[in-house]
Formats: C-alpha cells, structure tokens, sequence
C-alpha cells in the first residue's frame, strides 16, 4: 500500500528523450516525491492513464504534471470519477470538477474578486463573432474554449482579423463553450504573474513574458520565466481567490495580470495541476509535503 501517487502523464514517467522542457518536469517532480519521503511517506509516481494501477493501493493521488488530459478529456473525466471513489485526490474531486471550467472566473467575480472582464458564449450559439464583438463593443479580444490547456484554440482577434476565425469559431461554438475577453494590453506591455500558494499561504511568484510578436506566455510557445517579487496588492488578490474557493484547495497558483484599468485582475486560477516552479522554492515543495502529511496524522 502507497502513501501517495505523484500523479503525471505518460511522457513523463520515464522519458527516452530529453530536453529543458522534460528535464524540469522531472525536476518538479522530483522535488515533490523527496519531500514527501523525507517525511517517511512511502510515494511513487505514475500517470493517471496507467490502466495497470490499482487505484484502491494508494491513499492518496496527488495531481501534479497530468498535461495530457486536455486532448483525453472524454478519458479523463471518466477516470476522475472512478479514481475519487477508490482514493483520496489532491486537490479534491469538486474543487477539480469547478476548476476545470473556466465558468468559475464568473463565481470568482460574484464574490467580488477582480477578475479580467470574460464573457461566455455557450454551445449552439448562432451568431458571429463579427456580431458579438458588435454587441459588446468590443474590438481586440482573446478567444478560447471554457474547458482547455496551454493555450489550446486559442486565437486573438482584432478587426481586421475576425472573418478568418468565423469557420473555426462556429465548429467549436457546436460543441462547447467559448470565452472572450478584451485583450489585456500588459500582457504584451509587462507579462503574466504566477503566484503560487500552498494552502492560504503566498509562497513565491514568477512573471511569464510572451516571446516577441506573440501573447501567449506559455513556455510551449516560447515564453520566457522569470523571478519576481509580488505587491502587497497582487499578494491579497491571490489570497482573496484562494479564500472565495467552496473548500480551500491544497496549492494553487494564482495567475494576475494588470487589467485595461491598471488594476490586478485574476486571468486563471488554476488547482488541477498547476505548473509550480517548485524549482525556483524548494521550500515551498516542503511546505506542500507537510500540509500532505498532516492529512496522515488525523
């Protein structure tokens, strides 16, 4: 019987190709299985497709690199449900199921967090995007799916360029919800701020910049990381969005950037398998460990 399982995709359980990408990968989780041993839990790390696993052997499934579920969605929904009867998941079975929709930034807002203006185009929906940015007054904006991952069908839209995503747009709009939200100027300007929390508690922050003549600050598209230190303001927004979560989650990381009024507002909030930079505070993979273990000792 296992302690914990560091719950990772297939890529990376013992990856015969090697790059800066996988190697941190690695890194991350590494650091989180020796902190977990460290404090004599007995931890193994697999992918959550690993049909071969009994799920009822471990006590606990700790979501940490599961990157491959967005293009599995049908596959893992399945599993989440089956795997949240058999063992205790981190975070727990609803903050993932709320997480998973980016519905959630409009609870968010209804509990008066600041979060960067969104609206929801839900499916079926018959009109243009040459007709919603008309009715809302909109011109440059970001499109993308309610349920997505690393900045997948995601397209910024400007005037000049809405027809050439109307064929794309009504194929996903068929399907599932889309979201559209003004396009925030920092991100370009200043770039993306990562704050990362083990339980209510900041532990530290990096700022996500976008390489030249893009927005997506994604590393996958060729985004650069790097140390940054917080406002007291920015530090209380994440606190805030943490505190207004059903059940506060176990780690979170707190994505802000400044909105179109000069004021941090909340672009993601993410508690399924948030990238860490446990790399850049090795004490905050501690901390998450111990809060882990104090689960052990109830």
């Amino acid at each position: 019987m296992l302690d914990v399982i560091i719950l990772t995709d297939e890529r990376y359980v013992e990856p015969k190709k090697k790059n800066e990408y996988i190697d941190n990968v690695i890194v991350e989780d590494g650091l989180v299985l020796k902190a977990l041993e460290n404090l004599g839990l007995k931890v193994k790390k697999i992918a959550w497709s690993d049909a071969s696993f009994d799920w009822t052997q471990t006590k606990i499934a700790l979501f940490r690199t599961t990157w491959d579920y967005a293009e599995k969605f049908t596959e893992f929904s399945d599993w989440l449900i089956d795997v949240s009867i058999k063992t205790q998941l981190i975070n727990d079975y609803e903050t993932i199921i709320w997480n998973l929709d980016k519905h959630y930034l409009d609870d968010l807002k209804d509990k008066g967090v600041n979060v960067v203006e969104t609206y929801f185009i839900e499916p079926k929906d018959q009109r243009t995007l040459k007709q919603i940015h008309q009715e809302l007054g909109w011109r440059d904006t970001v499109l993308k799916p309610a349920i997505s991952a690393a900045a997948k069908d995601t397209f910024k839209l400007t005037p000049e360029n809405v027809t050439d995503h109307e064929d794309r747009f009504a194929h996903l709009i068929n399907d599932e919800s889309m979201m559209l939200q003004p396009f925030q100027r920092s991100v370009t300007e200043r770039g993306e701020i990562s704050l990362m929390m083990i339980g209510k508690e900041y532990t530290h922050a990096v700022l996500k910049i976008a390489k030249a003549g893009d927005f997506r600050v994604q590393d996958d598209f060729g985004g650069t990381v790097k140390d940054y230190t917080p406002s007291q303001a920015e530090i209380d927004l994440a606190v805030a969005a943490v505190n207004a979560c059903q059940t506060t989650p176990l780690y979170a990381r707190v994505d802000i950037v400044n909105d179109n009024g000069g004021n941090p507002a909340i672009s993601e909030l993410e508690l399924v398998e948030p990238e860490m930079w446990f790399r850049k505070n090795e004490k905050a993979a501690e901390m998450l460990a111990s809060e882990i273990h104090k689960i052990f000792q109830h």
